[in-house]
């Protein structure tokens, strides 16, 4: 596996960097919080990675860029001896998914929605970003696909992957650590983060709040939520979140109703409360209005 000095990357998606960002893969430290009973979140570049780590092996969620698979390794081998058994991709973006190829050629199950491997094996072009991404190598692809969702039992915990539709992409997939009580919910939650909805993947605005409305089901005060961007997170950072996403939806449509018109909803700057906090990343407060805006105007 080998890892270059500098990679230049046309978009890395969520991450709290300029577009276009050249990223010296060399100086990223691939960095361990404990979550929960054995579960971890890694972070590097790109999107957190979960990690249960036990008697039965490690198991991880997403895998980030390529040229980080053999720091994430490290860090792994940092909490157990174990080796790692099993990845699940939570959509199909690059930044989830680009150490598939070297960890699958390290012998570990990739495991993801069954749109994430249609996606992944064709060309890709993300409307927003105006980004296309090419057809993945055909090892780099998940052998196991689900379409509602799988369950694992590992390191003494029952890991149910649960599909929810048509949110950030049309292939995410939430994991709830059972024992450990945590939950890792990929790039349906960007914790003080505007998300970038990927309309060109299937993804919808209104998803995006029914996603975590079916993730606060498994969650109380005391869970731990990993979100795909952001920092580690708790049951009332999801609420928050959920209630901004529902607020900005409710206003948009209320000026859809009114007949405005897209430049029109934009303008009238329906997410104005949230911008100081949430949009300084990757996602303006105008690329945010107009994920929800073309949502609506397109059912």
């Amino acid at each position: 596996m080998s890892r270059p000095m500098s990679v230049f990357l046309p978009v890395l998606l969520g991450v709290p960097c300029a577009l276009s960002a050249q990223v010296n893969y060399d100086t990223v430290q691939v960095r361990a919080v404990a979550a929960g009973r054995g579960v971890y979140m890694l972070q590097g570049v790109g999107g957190n990675i979960g990690l249960s780590v036990g008697p039965d092996g490690a198991f991880l969620v997403d895998d980030q860029f390529a040229p980080l698979s053999q720091k994430i390794l490290a860090a792994v081998r940092g909490l157990t001896d174990r080796p790692v058994r099993f990845v699940v991709n939570t959509h199909w973006h690059g930044d989830h998914t680009g150490g598939n190829l070297n960890l699958a050629e390290a012998g570990v199950v990739v495991v993801a929605h069954e749109n994430v491997r249609t996606r992944m094996s064709t060309e890709q072009f993300i409307s927003a970003l105006n980004s296309r991404s090419p057809a993945s190598p055909p090892r780099a692809l998940p052998i196991v696909t689900f379409t509602d969702g799988v369950a694992f039992h590992l390191n003494g915990d029952d890991i149910h992957v649960v599909h929810v539709p048509a949110a950030h992409t049309d292939g995410d997939a939430i994991i709830h650590f059972t024992a450990a009580n945590v939950l890792h919910m990929g790039d349906v939650f960007f914790n003080g983060r505007y998300p970038l909805v990927d309309l060109s993947s299937g993804g919808s605005f209104e998803g995006l709040v029914v996603a975590a409305n079916a993730a606060l089901r498994y969650a109380n005060d005391s869970t731990r939520i990993i979100p795909g961007h952001g920092p580690l997170a708790g049951r009332a950072d999801l609420v928050k979140y959920r209630d901004m996403l529902a607020a900005i939806r409710d206003r948009v449509a209320a000026l859809i109703r009114e007949g405005k018109s897209r430049e029109e909803v934009v303008a009238a700057r329906p997410s104005r409360d949230w911008d100081a906090t949430h949009g300084n990343a990757t996602i303006k407060p105008d690329m945010l209005v107009g994920f929800a805006y073309d949502s609506m105007k397109r059912r």
